[in-house]
């Protein structure tokens, strides 16, 4: 059954994109909706708390023979009302150039901080501006949002640093930040000067995967039998000894030859390492089993990239990666950003038919392909895959696992996973 995740429904009428939200402001609906979302964009948080107080006191001075309540409301309707109306002489529209920068990535639970550069182009100094950061998405909340600049003199720049974190991963797109002078009280801040929006990806977690054993497989190859795949001339230098008709003579030790007097050549061994695939299968039935699956996977990928073996693949979902991680080659992040955006079916898969036709063509040049398990369909592909004489190391991520079950599966604790904790798998 899969599980109803809150936290969406509470902006259930709210587009999770840029795109969905700048067209929401732009349809009738953000057209009756502007009068109201201006008022209130243009009152301080400070503002908006006077203003529900008036609307409070307002209710109980409806009464106004047994109570005077109503002159309360009056006066601070009045503040509110006079705030409004002096914002045209504090707007810096035009004025502040405002910028934000942001990192690339950040990995899903960590601080992301949004830097706002302001700089003013104006004759005249600024007093009390006050930077914001937008609303954001269903998975994001902010550590701080708002940070502020007590004068900004002309032609000076000051930076601002607003902090969130972000409970989901994959592409997001927050709208602008805005700076605004206050006006005085408080209650009210000038028209804004606007950010560009600001575009970064939120990595997956990476389970602290510290032991990962492959199986040691020996697999016919047309000119023999090999280990593992190799790639070009990888070669580690064994030591020297004195030279034989036939060795090559780029191979001459020159300091060893003037010493012995006699010719020495330095003599190599050939580098043999895995070639590896990691193979992410889930289905999205159990969105935390899900995500916890592809927290494994981003830490096997991060274990493996430090370790001798070559990372070849990534296959998550129908889709099939080319990739040259490991052994100082490729980067981390090419694979990290390939999770990030990678979204589970929203329904049932069909077999696995199309997906091994796809891995097929690959699998000659691999020596070992990692499952990590959260669907319906890793038994049969690594059934398929054992076929071809590739050895298989398969993880399936399950509540309160075990070590190992009937099928082969070695059982990985998806609460484990969550506390972050060391895996030996």
């Amino acid at each position: 059954m899969r599980q109803i995740n809150f936290a969406r429904w509470n902006h259930v009428l709210i587009p999770a994109t840029k795109d969905g939200r700048d067209r929401l402001r732009g349809g009738w609906t953000g057209r009756l909706a502007w009068p109201l979302v201006a008022t209130y964009s243009a009152l301080t948080d400070e503002g908006r708390t006077v203003a529900l107080l008036t609307l409070v006191v307002a209710g109980f001075g409806l009464d106004v023979v047994n109570s005077e309540q109503h002159v309360l409301a009056a006066m601070l309707t009045a503040i509110l009302l006079a705030s409004l109306l002096a914002r045209p002489a504090y707007s810096i529209a035009g004025t502040v150039r405002a910028e934000v920068d942001v990192p690339r990535r950040v990995l899903l639970g960590e601080e992301l901080e949004l830097g706002v550069t302001l700089e003013n182009r104006g004759a005249r100094d600024l007093l009390a501006v006050r930077v914001s950061g937008p609303f954001l998405p269903w998975d994001g909340r902010w550590v701080n949002d708002t940070g502020g600049v007590p004068r900004l003199r002309s032609g000076e720049r000051a930076r601002v640093t607003l902090r969130a974190k972000f409970v989901a991963r994959g592409e997001h797109h927050l709208d602008p930040c805005r700076a605004a002078a206050l006006v005085p009280f408080g209650l009210a801040q000038g028209r804004s000067a606007h950010t560009a929006g600001a575009r970064f990806l939120v990595l997956p977690r990476l389970a602290r995967v510290v032991q990962l054993t492959l199986p040691e497989t020996r697999r016919a190859e047309p000119a023999g039998v090999a280990l593992a795949s190799r790639t070009g001339e990888s070669m580690e230098l064994l030591g020297v000894r004195p030279y034989r008709p036939g060795d090559p003579i780029r191979h001459l030790h020159a300091r060893s030859w003037a010493r012995t007097g006699q010719p020495i050549v330095r003599e190599y061994q050939e580098e043999y390492f895995r070639r590896v695939a990691v193979v992410v299968d889930v289905d999205g039935r159990d969105e935390q089993r899900s995500e916890a699956a592809i927290s494994l996977a981003a830490g096997v990928v991060a274990h493996l990239a430090r370790g001798e073996a070559l990372i070849d693949l990534l296959v998550a979902g129908e889709r099939v990666h080319d990739l040259t991680l490991g052994r100082s080659l490729g980067f981390l992040e090419q694979a990290l950003e390939l999770l990030a955006c990678f979204e589970p079916p929203r329904a049932s898969l069909d077999g696995p038919q199309r997906l091994l036709a796809q891995l097929e063509p690959h699998l000659s040049r691999l020596s070992c392909i990692v499952v990590v398990d959260a669907g319906s369909r890793a038994s049969a592909i690594v059934d398929h895959v054992r076929t071809f004489g590739v050895g298989c190391a398969w993880l399936r991520v399950q509540r309160g696992a075990s070590r190992s079950d009937r099928a082969g599966a070695r059982l990985v604790d998806l609460e484990a996973i969550q506390r972050n904790e060391e895996l030996a798998l």
